[in-house]
């Protein structure tokens, strides 16, 4: 599939209902560009008719992505372009968040900085064994992340571990990702990661699209403190889908769901 997002270092690629996106830049382990970051707002917010699922991944096998490409920042000139910068970050990660698909982070190796935030705000994580994730800013560049981000982090890890592996640099391993829920499956190497990621997809093309839909706008409102749910109790509870999913649920029959 040729998209408009699309650019030799962002490649989108659809198939049944799924669509990869695959940061691809592998000689700098997928180093995230400003237009690669467009790139991901643009389709996340405005996916394709028929696009059911994303699955973001890292071209190779040596990293998902290890952050932004730091040379950027040498155009940085002014105070403001710092503030632009995490500002539209925080844009990219509220385009995936809330976009009206599930998404999938599947991650082999190195998965820091940006990647790692990336990462963080995919619906459903899972990832191989030579999994490295975390965010060594304090022993690497001395920036920050935003207070978005790090509240993000928190809603997954926790916000002692949050700061603990700020605070030290170290690298999270798969046995703890695992353990602490920020990866729901553990797969050998870089190309089962892939099938494991593609199965983990296609089940979700069974599931009521309005249902995984909501569950994600609530959850990206609570991160904001935001308790407001009226519109999407309605979204549901009103849909033909519900009126479906009842009537086959009754029936003792699987539902077709049809997202509206």
């Amino acid at each position: 599939m040729q998209s408009n997002n699309e650019s030799p270092e962002l490649l989108i690629d659809s198939d049944g209902g799924i669509t990869t996106i695959t940061l691809n830049r592998p000689a700098l382990r997928n180093a995230l560009t400003f237009e690669m970051y467009n790139g991901i707002a643009e389709f996340c917010q405005a996916p394709p008719t028929g696009t059911r699922a994303i699955i973001f991944r890292g071209a190779g096998e040596r990293a998902f992505a290890a952050g932004t490409d730091i040379k950027q920042f040498r155009s940085f000139n002014e105070p403001q372009n710092f503030i632009d910068y995490e500002s539209r970050i925080d844009d990219v990660l509220d385009a995936i968040e809330t976009c009206r698909v599930p998404t999938i982070a599947a991650i082999a190796g190195a998965c820091t900085g940006g990647g790692a935030m990336i990462a963080t705000v995919c619906d459903l994580r899972i990832a191989c064994k030579d999994l490295k994730f975390g965010f060594p800013i304090a022993r690497t560049l001395g920036n920050t992340l935003s207070s978005r981000s790090l509240a993000r982090m928190a809603a997954i890890i926790g916000p002692a571990r949050t700061r603990e592996v700020i605070f030290t640099s170290r690298l999270i391993e798969i046995e703890e990702a695992a353990n602490i829920g920020l990866v729901s499956e553990v797969l050998e190497d870089a190309d089962t990661l892939f099938l494991g990621a593609r199965k983990l997809a296609e089940s979700l093309l069974d599931r009521a699209p309005l249902t995984l839909y909501a569950t994600k706008i609530l959850q990206h409102r609570l991160l904001k403190g935001d308790l407001e749910d009226e519109d999407m109790v309605l979204m549901c509870y009103q849909s033909d889908d519900f009126s479906h999913g009842l009537e086959s649920f009754l029936a003792k029959k699987k539902p077709q769901w049809e997202g509206k």
